[in-house]
């Protein structure tokens, strides 16, 4: 983004410290996920989360370390950011290991609603807000659409088998993918997941990196638009490769012949549409 660009922002009132990051971020020349995020301090963290962390994935106890060091361990890590002397949570560090996440970052979570039809203005049966730690919010969501589907039922060879409205693992890939690659830069507005009888609908806010295009992600080149949460979830086992969840939804509602998921740019959102098997 050149000066010209910068001073119309300016000008039109975007003057946020979140809006004036926005085409940094769109660029790749900044990530929102690792900035500060002023008035927190490391009593907003979830201590005894990021020592589990440290455990497993890192192999030393936080809890035996001087409390002198803890702040600097967090610090080299990203999970907190220091400015001007002072550690202030960054915004990756408090979706992962935050304690109560929705009193600082409203935009977090996720908004589910059920439709009893195809359209939005149909009868609601379902709604739901759900918040939390990315990882809670991860495991909350996919319950509450396995709740909501249909599991009909078949006989095969004397057995009675369950049949799924749609893969769990598929499911699985979409919630992760929205929560992982949103636009936290962009307030008040939460992921929305809507579920219709003929398709679930994704909405994951901010627009595609400019890198990105729906054909590329088709084939699995991706650009990670906010490393961090990337890597911490892919630790935690949360994201197999980056780039592989959008093929792997392609191909398996391909192998199960259902109408390919379409994906599209909407406004301000990005958004992943699934169709019923």
């Amino acid at each position: 983004m050149d000066k010209l660009e910068l001073l119309n922002i300016i000008k039109n009132g975007e003057n946020s410290h979140e809006e004036l990051m926005r085409p940094f971020q769109a660029n790749g020349s900044i990530h929102f996920d690792i900035s500060p995020i002023h008035n927190t301090s490391i009593r907003d963290l979830n201590l005894d989360i990021i020592r589990e962390y440290f455990l497993k994935y890192n192999t030393f106890d936080l809890y035996e370390e001087e409390k002198s060091n803890v702040e600097r361990i967090l610090i080299n890590a990203d999970i907190l950011k220091e400015i001007d002397g002072k550690a202030m949570c960054s915004v990756g560090g408090l979706l992962i290991f935050g304690k109560s996440v929705e009193n600082v970052m409203s935009q977090n979570g996720i908004s589910f609603a059920h439709f009893r039809g195809d359209e939005i203005t149909d009868e609601l049966i379902d709604k739901k807000i759900i918040c939390g730690r990315l990882q809670d919010i991860a495991e909350q969501t996919l319950v509450v659409l396995k709740n909501n589907m249909k599991n009909p039922s078949i006989i095969k060879e004397l057995k009675r088998k369950e049949e799924e409205e749609y893969p769990i693992l598929v499911l699985r890939e979409a919630i992760i993918n929205a929560l992982v690659h949103r636009n936290y830069s962009i307030l008040g507005s939460k992921i929305r997941i809507f579920m219709f009888d003929n398709r679930i609908e994704f909405h994951s806010p901010g627009k595609l990196p400019n890198t990105v295009t729906i054909e590329k992600m088709k084939i699995g080149v991706s650009y990670a638009r906010n490393p961090f949460l990337v890597k911490y979830m892919e630790n935690m086992r949360y994201i197999d490769q980056l780039g592989r969840g959008v093929p792997m939804i392609l191909k398996t509602m391909k192998d199960l012949g259902a109408r390919e998921p379409l994906l599209q740019e909407s406004g301000e959102e990005f958004v992943l549409t699934v169709y019923k098997e």
